[in-house]
């Protein structure tokens, strides 16, 4: 069905939480019902088929090629599921705020695209790949939380937790991995869901006390007037909490601290 009915929208598609342009064959191969071979095979032949889909293919092929890599990465390193890939980073200043995490694992930081996922994982067992990024870049470097304590959870709740999978993709974000996200790349939340989910299709299905806010301050309900507000039927602090942190103060808190590792060898 992907290949047949998606693929051809997956080049750009694939980042856009709302339209069913992922392949959703990533719990299958966690579990061997399907194997990397059979599926890279399968989308090779249909490059046959569906010359115009090339690009798209050769993009999710890439995706299939950066799961081996995680593996490759897990064989040889086989720690780093619990240490750090880069040793820099056992010297990171990270937090223990429960209730922050708490916060975060419940969909309730405040922050509607984060918020949409984490209850998108928690409801269902799955989260959109775009998401998964911004939601363990706003536990990393906004929260300044361990990427470990994300990892623990995606773990317990994802239907496709894979060890290798889940270790290397949250040091990536983290910025202690291979290839790792530069610690000064800090996904801003509110331009994630607005380029991303610029319609609100994914925001208002997992966040459906905010359903009737204009586009406008869908990813930042804190900036609608009193009178939107009343409206829609939105008290913030009562119905939708406050945002958790100041986007911009936790940007420089967090660069503060990933600062801190430039003077360790």
């Amino acid at each position: 069905q992907f290949l047949d009915y998606h693929v051809q929208d997956y080049g750009d598609g694939r980042d856009i939480p709302a339209e069913p342009n992922t392949s959703k064959l990533s719990p299958y191969l966690r579990f061997g019902n399907l194997s990397p071979r059979q599926v890279w095979h399968a989308a090779q032949a249909s490059k046959l088929e569906r010359p115009e889909a090339a690009g798209s293919i050769d993009k999710f092929l890439s995706e299939i090629g950066w799961r081996e890599f995680c593996y490759h990465l897990l064989y040889h390193f086989p720690t780093m599921p619990d240490e750090a890939f880069n040793p820099k980073f056992n010297f990171f200043p990270w937090g223990d705020d429960h209730e922050r995490l708490h916060a975060w694992q419940k969909g309730l930081t405040g922050y509607p695209i984060v918020d949409a996922g984490m209850r998108e994982l928690w409801q269902t067992g799955f989260m959109h790949n775009r998401v998964r990024m911004v939601v363990a870049s706003f536990l990393t470097k906004h929260l300044l939380l361990s990427w470990r304590a994300g990892e623990a959870w995606f773990w317990d709740c994802l239907l496709d937790a894979d060890l290798a999978s889940n270790a290397c993709s949250w040091q990536w974000v983290g910025g202690s991995g291979a290839d790792a996200s530069p610690y000064f790349r800090i996904f801003n939340p509110i331009a994630q869901g607005e380029k991303f989910d610029k319609a609100g299709g994914y925001t208002r299905r997992w966040v459906p006390e905010l359903a009737g806010l204009p586009d406008k301050y869908l990813h930042k309900p804190w900036e609608a007037p009193e009178d939107v507000l009343s409206e829609c039927g939105v008290t913030l602090g009562r119905t939708y909490p406050h945002p958790i942190v100041d986007h911009k103060t936790a940007r420089e808190e967090a660069l503060s601290a990933y600062a801190t590792l430039k003077s360790i060898d």
